[in-house]
């Protein structure tokens, strides 16, 4: 029997998306896996946010980034104090429950045997649609930080697929079969594993190929302070050139031209782009935030980073992991940015150690490790006891 397919993610920032976006290119076939190889009937990926009403997509989606600009430390504490396993699943399930009937009605037409959740709301759904008889196909999470929150943990799923070997850690001694969790990556689009030619991407750009090239991302959204960081990055001792990723905000963009000034000439400044993978394989270091994906595709690259201003909670665990593994550094200040990328620019030795500690960090083939094990998959139901027993399985 072909598999139908149903990734879901949720607009709540763009990196759920993006990961279910990785997960649809190589589930619908590139030759090797996916519907290239005929196990695949249909793959369909939704925003789960589109089937939910304006109240509940204004609490998921907006308000989240009004808190990531302006209060992230209230972020910060509604991580901490929901971070406590099993606590309170019931009633947030619930909660959604009341929400989402479009969404149900969706998942029921669709008649998925494969459900793959980047985000644990959709996955929460689904989990009850399974348990009370409604739904039968299988549920995979797939975890986009690289530590997992307490809102991710499901008691009924298939398996869960996660960014680090401490993360699998964590779930079993919470009581998940280890057998159930694949320390596979976070998935992000193939193109990053693709190797390219760095001297001619950067010439494409006008930039000159041989010299230090920084890469500073407001990321999609545009959030972030980049102009300030423009400013200090023109404080440099270090001869480097700076590619600047400006998001979709044409304001972003104005205010950072007029920051780079008559020093413009070290500077390209862009807007949105599509060649992420090809500016990260072409860059020296990374400047910006954390979050699961572009941490996961600057990895994938051996791109080191350096971070500031990640929001507390998902983004400061990912920063915490990078320091541990000595693929990044942390600036807590940005009036000491110049200092500390100078200071690292000066010793080319610690530079090529984070570079290799990156690279050993990254799994450019985290997508297609989700998608082979899925479909190579014979492991039977299983639901979780309230203690986190097996029930049945």
């Amino acid at each position: 029997m072909k598999q139908r397919v149903l990734i879901l993610s949720a607009s709540a920032g763009t990196g759920h998306v993006r990961a279910a976006q990785a997960l649809e290119k190589v589930f619908a076939g590139d030759g090797r896996v996916g519907a290239g190889d005929g196990r695949v009937g249909a793959v369909r990926h939704e925003d789960a946010l589109k089937f939910t009403n304006k109240l509940f997509r204004e609490a998921y989606s907006t308000l989240y980034m009004k808190l990531v600009r302006d209060a992230p430390d209230v972020l910060g504490w509604a991580y901490r104090a929901s971070d406590e396993p099993w606590k309170n699943d019931k009633l947030r399930g619930q909660f959604e429950r009341l929400n989402t009937r479009p969404l149900v009605k969706m998942i029921r037409d669709f008649a998925p045997t494969i459900t793959v959740c980047t985000h644990f709301t959709p996955a929460g759904i689904i989990a009850h649609l399974i348990a009370r008889g409604e739904l039968n196909a299988r549920l995979s999470i797939v975890v986009t930080d690289m530590d997992c929150h307490a809102m991710w943990l499901s008691r009924v799923f298939h398996r869960y697929f996660v960014a680090l070997d401490e993360t699998k850690a964590h779930l079993a001694a919470l009581g998940l079969p280890p057998e159930r969790i694949t320390v596979s990556g976070i998935p992000i689009d193939p193109v990053f594993a693709e190797p390219i030619d760095r001297a001619a991407v950067r010439a494409s750009y006008g930039l000159q190929p041989e010299k230090t090239t920084l890469l500073l991302s407001a990321g999609a959204l545009g959030v972030g302070p980049t102009e300030l960081i423009v400013e200090r990055l023109k404080q440099l001792r270090h001869d480097a050139q700076t590619i600047v990723i400006c998001g979709k905000s044409a304001e972003v963009k104005a205010r950072v031209t007029r920051a780079a000034g008559r020093d413009g000439a070290h500077f390209c400044i862009l807007g949105y782009t599509d060649r992420m993978h090809e500016l990260m394989h072409a860059s020296d270091l990374f400047i910006g935030k954390p979050g699961g994906l572009t941490t996961s595709e600057a990895l994938a690259c051996g791109l080191p980073m350096a971070v500031f201003s990640p929001i507390p909670g998902q983004e400061e665990r990912n920063a915490d992991h990078l320091l541990e593994e000595g693929a990044g550094l942390r600036c807590n200040e940005l009036t000491t940015l110049a200092f500390k990328i100078d200071r690292l620019l000066g010793d080319p030795a610690r530079l090529a150690a984070m570079r290799r500690a990156a690279t050993a960090m990254g799994r450019p083939h985290a997508a297609r490790t989700i998608v082979h094990t899925l479909l190579d998959d014979r492991l039977p139901p299983l639901t979780l006891a309230p203690h986190g027993r097996t029930a049945h399985g």
